[in-house]
């Protein structure tokens, strides 16, 4: 994982830089929007080409905006474009060379700055003979959550148009017919900002906890580690001030942060639950989840008193990426895990497969532990399609060469093959959440059409507990019922769920008419549509 750019750059360059960024951040909300960096980056005499470059190589995260760390990597990027060199993504990757850059040549700075913050700057020197501000800004506004807030009118990007077009159309359907009873519960400002997540599923020993610690290079508070099953609890390893560890209780309600929705499982999950914050420029950008090792036998999943399978469904809606790793030395795939890879439908375009401490089997039982696992798997996730299976040892411990011989290359590669895949999580994160909102918006929408069909049916007097009942007994044949030309039947393949949920609630939930799309709710081919509404340069 590269080091972010803040850790290129001198101590005198960064001050600079904080300066420019206030200039240039003309509504004080920690960001530089697209019409910000237009008119600031004009500033470089750089044609319009060149800047499109340095806005898609600065902007990893696709969210339309500029984050402080982003913000310097475009004027390095500035720097390099106006001496000459070509801009392309390997240039970043060199963090030697970009160390030595000199902050670029920007004509008219201080013009610019009186007239886009109303002040004046003093007669400091600056850079390129220009002036800056005399006032040096604190560098922790720029590490902490931003001041004020955006209102909702204000579009400055896809995230932004996101949360409106939730709270204006798609939050008052879901509240109408109680969608949060029967899928997940409504959404906050913090699932939509959440960083990109990563979950481990496995079962105990095959190297979660180590494989976290390998990529962090370091422990984090609360890591256990053992052959015997370590890791009891939910643990979210997360980017922090400083070292610590949080009770799940508090993490549950904590308003900034994505997991207010756990509540629903219950005390006995919450003190099975923890968060563990430490500082790290890897978890600036990434959020793990490790889980408990998933153990063998009936009698193991008896013992939980929290619905696991439940816990691990909601993780996954949540992820943007989920590592299932195996241990070759003990393939075999328990109840509880198939139960577990099964509550993953829905997601498998999220899931990767680990074949984790490859060293420790030879070339010829490896070919063969790899074949089984994907045959295994195949008859898991009932899918035709052959699973990839990144095959290697992550951990820190040296590589058995005795063993591994010539296989030292395969594992050096697989392994670029999956840090490649987790590099790339915050680049393709926007597009995940644009992704997992037309999801939602479907699924509101074919449960609107299913509870005002089933409260059509429902008697306005006498007799509804014994019509309630009779819906219930006949739910599969009243989703076919529902089905319209706009609304596929393979769409209604959790009917079981509304049984359950049903048999506590009454049928007469919400009104008997969907509302007018066009005022109400946005039809969902609608939908992408109208994220090119959203300023995003």
């Amino acid at each position: 994982m590269p080091a972010p750019p803040i850790s290129w750059c001198s101590k005198e360059h960064e001050r600079i830089y904080m300066q420019w960024f206030d200039i240039a951040d003309s509504d004080g909300d920690g960001r530089i929007t697209g019409n910000d960096a237009t008119k600031f980056f004009a500033l470089s005499k750089l044609s319009r080409q060149e800047l499109k470059q340095v806005w898609g190589l600065a902007e990893s995260k696709r969210q339309g905006f500029l984050d402080f760390t982003e913000f310097l990597t475009a004027m390095q990027l500035v720097s390099l474009a106006q001496a000459g060199h070509k801009l392309t993504s390997d240039i970043l990757k060199n963090g030697a060379h970009m160390e030595n850059i000199e902050p670029p040549s920007m004509e008219g700075l201080d013009a610019f700055a009186t007239k886009n913050k109303g002040s004046t700057t003093n007669s400091e020197p600056a850079v390129n003979g220009s002036t800056l501000q005399s006032q040096t800004l604190s560098s922790a506004r720029w590490f902490t959550k931003k001041s004020s807030k955006t209102p909702a009118s204000s579009v400055t990007s896809i995230i932004d148009g996101l949360k409106r077009m939730y709270t204006e159309k798609l939050k008052p359907l879901e509240a109408t017919y109680r969608f949060n009873d029967f899928g997940s519960p409504l959404l906050t400002n913090s699932d939509f900002d959440a960083k990109p997540i990563v979950m481990l599923l496995g079962q105990y020993s095959t190297g979660k906890t180590t494989f976290i610690k390998h990529l962090l290079r370091c422990d984090y508070p609360g890591a256990h580690i053992g052959p015997e099953p370590t890791t009891d609890r939910f643990v979210v390893v997360m980017s922090g001030p400083d070292e610590r560890s949080i009770p799940g209780n508090t993490i549950a309600v904590h308003a900034d942060m994505p997991f207010s929705g756990l509540t629903t499982f219950g005390g006995a999950f919450l003190s099975k639950f923890e968060c563990s914050q430490m500082p790290h420029p890897l978890l600036d950008q990434i959020t793990f989840v490790d889980t408990p090792g998933v153990l063998s036998g009936e009698e193991h999943r008896t013992q939980r008193r929290y619905d696991f399978t439940g816990v691990m469904s909601w993780f996954a809606a949540k992820c943007d990426l989920i590592l299932l790793l195996f241990d070759p030395r003990r393939l075999d795939i328990s109840d509880e895990f198939k139960r577990v890879i099964s509550s993953l439908r829905g997601n498998d375009d999220k899931i990767r497969v680990v074949l984790n401490k490859a060293d420790q089997v030879d070339t010829q039982e490896l070919a063969r532990v790899s074949v089984a696992l994907k045959w295994s798997l195949g008859k898991v996730l009932n899918t035709p399609e052959v699973v990839r299976v990144y095959i290697g040892s992550f951990n820190d411990k040296p590589i058995n060469e005795a063993v591994v011989g010539e296989r030292r290359k395969l594992f050096e590669k697989e392994q670029d093959d999956l840090l490649m895949d987790l590099i790339n999580i915050p680049k393709k994160a926007c597009d995940r959440r644009i992704n997992e909102f037309v999801k939602r918006a479907k699924a509101a929408r074919i449960h609107a059409y299913i509870i005002s069909h089933l409260k059509k049916k429902m008697p306005s007097m006498m007799g509804k507990a014994k019509a309630q009942r009779r819906l219930i007994n006949n739910l599969e044949d009243e989703f076919a019922k529902v089905s319209l030309s706009s609304l596929s039947l393979s769409r209604f393949s959790h009917f079981l769920g509304y049984t359950c949920v049903l048999t506590y609630h009454h049928c007469n939930t919400g009104p008997k008419a969907i509302p007018s799309t066009g005022r109400r709710f946005p039809k969902c081919g609608a939908l992408p549509g109208g994220l090119k509404q959203i300023r995003h340069r």
